[in-house]
This record gives C-alpha cells, structure tokens and sequence, in this order.
C-alpha cells in the first residue's frame, strides 16, 4: 500500500497520467474501439471502417456523391476491347473491395469480439466481421457485377492496441474445396479521405502538394513501386496531420519486386477525394491473378496492414515519420497476436540464406540491385473451358505467398520469416540479363535453411556484337524516360524524332538516342492524352533502325535478344538490311505506355536468323512498330545481338 501511495504521489508531482487502456463498445450496426489516440467505429454488416477520429478529428470521408460514368466490363483495356472506366461507386470511409455484405437479400455477415480487451487489461481488442460465401458470391470491387465476384468466405478483421496512433486490419479469404471456379477481379483495400488532406506521399517522386483545385484527372500519374514504398498516403498543410497506410510485409502482395500500383490519387469524379489504394491483387501494369479451381481448397491472409495517423511540422516530416514507423512495423513481424488462419508464428517461420557467385567472362564478380524472391513455381492458372490456359510466372502471381530480399554487392543474401512450405528460388540483378531460377526449394518451419554457394551463368547463345541499354527489367535509362509520368509523353517522340531513330553502335549515345518508348509516329497535330485512355490518336508505322559495322561476313545464325519491359502492340516487324524476318508477335499487352510507365511485365523474345543476311562492313537492322494508336509501341529493357 505505502509503494503505491508514493507511485501516486509521483505520479501527481510531475503531472503524469497513466496510458488509458482500449475500450470496445457496440451497438446493433457498429463496434467502436477507443484507446484517447484513435477512436474508430466498424460496421457489422459489410465491416467497413466508418469512422477514424485521431485527436478526436475525424480523417475519413464520410459522405460522397458519384456522378455517372460508364460501368465496369472487365479488366484493364490493355487486355480486354470491351473495357470502361468502372462505375464510380461513391463508397465513402476505408472498406475492403470484396467485403462481408454480399448481394442484396443474401445472408448477414456474422459478427464477433475476437479478442476482448476486459481479458487482456486493455491491451488489445480485434473484432471479426466474417462472411460464409456458399450459395453466392462476394466482392464489389472494379470489374464485379452487382451479383458479386468470387465465391470465397471472407473474414475481415481490424486490431486495436493501447495507445498506438492507429488501427491493424487484415482478411483471412477460403475457398473450400466444394465451392465453384474462383476469378478474383480487383482486391485491394481503400479509403477515401477528409477534404482537408491537400499532399500525396507515396514515393521520392510523388511528394507534392495537391489540392482539390489541381485535380488534373489521369490518376495513373500517381504510381510507384509497391515494394520500395512500404507507407503511403496523405497528408494537411493546415491539419498538419496525416494518414498511411502500411504494409509491414510484402509476402501477401502480388506481383514480385517490380509491381507498380496505385498507391494514391485523388478519386474520379467523386468530389476528387483524396484516395489510398492498397492493392494485392489489381489488372494494372499487366496486372497479377488470383484464380482457384473448382475442388481447390486455398486460403490467403491479406495483411496484417497498420493504418497509421501521425502529426508532424510540414508534410516531409510527417512523410518521414511514416517511413520511420514503416520500419518498426517490419521489425515485429509476424505479429504474434493473428489468429484465426493459416498465419505461421515467429518460431514456425524459417530463414533462407545463400551466396550467388557469377560465371560470366563479360561482367564483373560483383552485384548491382540483387533481388532474391521465393514464389511459387510457374503454373498453369484455373480458367472456365471457353478461355485458353495461361501460365502464371510471379510477376502475374497473387494467390500465392512471396517472399523477397535485397541481394548484397557480393551476392550473399537471407530471406527472412518464409512459411513452411515448397518454392522456386528467383534472382535477378541489374547488368544480367535474365534470372536464375532453381526449383524444389523445401522450406521447413523453425529453422536456417542455407543453401550454401550458387552458380549463376547467365545464358549466353553465342558471341555478343553489340548490346543497347542495361538490364534492369525497366527503361529508366533510356532518353526521356524521366518525364514517363507526363500524359503527353508519347505525343513528344515525334517532335523530338521527326525523322525517327537512326542509332549507330559505337557511336550513339542510348540516354540521348535513344526514345524510351517506340510508339507509332503521331501526325495529328490535334493529338492529345485522355484520362484512363492515353493517346489513342492513330499514327504511322514507325521505323528504327540500329546500325552497326561487321569486319566480315558472318557465318551460322544471328540472335537478336530483346528484353521488354512495357507492351501496347502485338507485333513487331523486323527488316535486317532490307529484307523481312519473321518479326516478333504475340506479345504481352500490359498497357505500361497507356498508364505513363516505365515498368511492366519483363520477358525476353529472342528471333533467330541466317547470318548470311549480314554482310562485312554496313549493316542495318529495322525494327518497326505498326501503325496504330499512339499507345500500341513497345518499352526495350535491354537489346543485344549474338552470332551462334
């Protein structure tokens, strides 16, 4: 009794107060969690956040307005003809896309305390807002149908902790095997924001003021990289406040290393809210898939996700704090505390270590930007009859887990805190082209798994004569490609180029010579970009011819390599010294030109040749994208010509 008066008394000298515990109340539509930071209500019935008071100011939008635009039809243009902009749903607050509501008239979602703080001092409340799909389907995100998406049990869950400046949420989602033929559309967590949040932060090159009055309307100006970005959001230069949302680990995020998403814009046509996007699954960039067969028993965990509030001196600081807070986050995963599905703990999770060593006579023992990833192996994804078989690489991959890792200069690498379980082991780095790719990678829960020393020998077909660009999967180095979020980009090739591209190897200079894109050449003088459409004024074939010296004539056959790294058209002709070759077709629509890119789906396409189409002294190769809309061209990562 005496120590305790005297930590009273204490207590009262310096004017202390004790840390005021959670507190969870409920009514018949919503839970209010409160813990004097954040104060937060949730809605049972689709368990959407409503409500977000930090310092007891509200930072959520509460109402919005859609006005009438073009329903939803599918997936992104670049992929589907029939595309438009999606319905403007006027959804206000913070909501998961595939929610626990459903159609109109189908089951109530099931509400529950998860965690009660009465049990714990306070220290932590979660509730459940859970949703049984059988018998109907789930979802009203881009590219649904008022009927629903997917047919998959849906567990939303938000967490809430003594005095942390925020709230957790994740989604536990389950297909059981006797549900029917899953195809996500677009999954993603949102949440629209109070007016008075006026700057975007999402990365070092998206960190401007942008105010209701500066709304310019193409939101695919505002992308970045999702892995590089791990807090985003918004921020006030009167409030001086602001909101992130946090992603403590990428291992539930789809797309790899290289995805670039949405992380925030100001929304379309509804009030130019300002908008955070977390995507884990979306169509954009050549998009990533999420589709379980009929029979298939699958269950992923998206997030644990922190959205975070925090105050600052200016909007840099309060940029920083974020990051800083980022990094905490990272540093507690996995959180202890999630329950209710397949989330291995601390000790069942498992280190995976290794060192790569490099077998190439033309580059350096040394690394730049080594990215290591563990993914599932190249499969073939779960389609309806009517629609050919597509196989899913982890760069298209979002149904399963990923776990990723920066490489060191001296290829030494660990991937830290990998469930149990089986994976390819992917690495790729900057100057290499191509990826090393071991499979069978079996990953046992609770241990050090060290794969020892990897040799890494790049595939070469034969002696290199020429190569332009570097690989590094994105055309950062090419000219131009600084402004590649200008709408008005592509119209700028043709001013610059009118009489397009002559490139001399040994001569031209690939960051002055070089046009970042290759996109029809545009003639229309009235040409502009549209919002969500890009240019789509039609242009001329455009030529561009790589010019180069040979001391002879060879013999046997030619590889031109082409790495690509953004795709609008299908095709692309190739001429070497005048005469046709088979070209390249097929290619891989990602709509990265249309979007304002320099990052999309990478692959590489080689085209074979007799190399007796090459002479000794000048010789000329034409690669020509066909006429089209100036969007249909082509982004080269890396190109580079070998005689075999």
């Amino acid at each position: 009794m005496r120590l305790l008066l005297i930590c009273l008394s204490v207590l009262a000298f310096f004017g202390c107060k004790s840390t005021p515990g959670v507190t969870l109340t409920e009514d018949a539509e919503t839970y209010t969690m409160d813990n004097s930071v954040v104060k937060v209500r949730i809605s049972k019935v689709t368990g959407d956040l409503v409500s977000f008071r930090f310092n007891d100011v509200e930072l959520l939008a509460t109402t919005l307005t859609p006005d009438s635009v073009p329903a939803a039809s599918g997936g992104e243009p670049a992929n589907n003809p029939n595309w438009r902009e999606p319905t403007i749903t006027g959804h206000a607050h913070g909501y998961w896309s595939h929610d626990a509501m459903g159609p109109k008239g189908s089951a109530p979602a099931i509400p529950t305390v998860t965690i009660d703080p009465a049990t714990n001092g306070g220290k932590r409340a979660e509730v459940s807002i859970k949703a049984i799909s059988k018998g109907r389907r789930m979802g009203t995100g881009p590219g649904s149908t008022p009927q629903g998406n997917v047919q998959v049990d849906i567990d939303i869950r938000y967490t809430f902790e003594q005095s942390a400046p925020g709230v957790y949420t994740y989604c536990i989602f389950t297909h059981p095997a006797d549900y029917e033929l899953a195809m996500f559309t677009e999954a993603r967590y949102c949440a629209k924001l109070a007016p008075f949040f006026d700057w975007i932060s999402v990365d070092k090159e998206v960190n401007d003021y942008y105010p209701k009055e500066h709304f310019a309307g193409d939101k695919y100006v505002y992308t970045a990289n999702q892995t590089d970005n791990p807090a985003f959001g918004w921020s006030s230069t009167t409030a001086l406040t602001g909101l992130f949302f946090i992603n403590p680990s990428m291992e539930y995020m789809g797309g790899g290393p290289t995805k670039v998403e949405f992380l925030g814009h100001r929304d379309t046509n509804i009030e130019a809210a300002p908008c955070v996007l977390n995507y884990w699954r979306s169509s954009h960039y050549g998009g990533a898939e999420v589709n379980i067969a009929a029979g298939e028993t699958w269950q992923k965990i998206i997030g644990p996700m922190f959205i975070y509030a925090n105050k600052g001196a200016d909007p840099q600081a309060i940029y920083d704090d974020a990051k800083a807070r980022a990094e905490q986050e990272a540093a507690k995963w996995p959180f202890d505390w999630v329950s209710g599905g397949d989330y291995p703990k601390q000790s069942e999770r498992s280190s995976v270590a290794g060192s790569f060593v490099l077998k190439d006579s033309l580059l350096k023992g040394s690394f730049s930007n080594l990215n290591v990833l563990l993914a599932a192996e190249e499969y073939v994804s779960p389609r309806p009859d009517s629609i050919p078989e597509y196989k899913i690489g982890w760069q298209r991959d979002a149904k399963f887990y990923q776990f990723r890792a920066k490489g060191s200069a001296n290829g030494t690498f660990e991937i830290k805190n990998v469930r149990p379980g089986k994976y390819t082991l992917y690495a790729f780095a900057d100057g290499i082209l191509g990826e090393y790719v071991r499979n069978g990678i079996e990953v046992g829960g609770g241990q050090m798994l060290n794969l020892g020393e990897l040799t890494w020998t790049p595939e070469r077909k034969g002696l290199q004569l020429w190569e332009i660009g570097v690989p590094n999967r994105n055309a950062s180095e090419f000219f131009r490609a600084e402004g590649r979020r200008d709408p008005e980009i592509s119209l700028e090739y043709a001013r610059i180029f009118p009489e397009d591209i002559t490139f001399t190897i040994g001569k031209s200079d690939y960051a002055k010579d070089w046009f970042f894109q290759h996109v029809p050449h545009n003639e229309d003088p009235a040409a502009k970009s549209e919002p969500f459409w890009g240019v789509r004024a039609v242009g001329r074939a455009t030529p561009r011819d790589i010019v180069f010296d040979l001391p002879e004539a060879p013999k046997g056959t030619a590889i031109l390599r082409i790495a690509v790294c953004g795709t609008g058209t299908r095709s692309l002709e190739v001429e070497v010294n005048g005469k046709p070759t088979e070209g390249l077709d097929n290619l891989t629509v990602d709509g990265v030109i249309t979007r304002h890119g320099s990052q999309g789906i990478w692959y590489e396409r080689d085209m074979e040749f007799d190399a007796s189409m090459l002479h000794a002294g000048r010789n000329v190769i034409r690669l020509t994208v066909p006429q089209g809309p100036v969007n249909n061209g082509i982004m080269y990562d890396y190109l580079r010509l070998e005689l075999l």
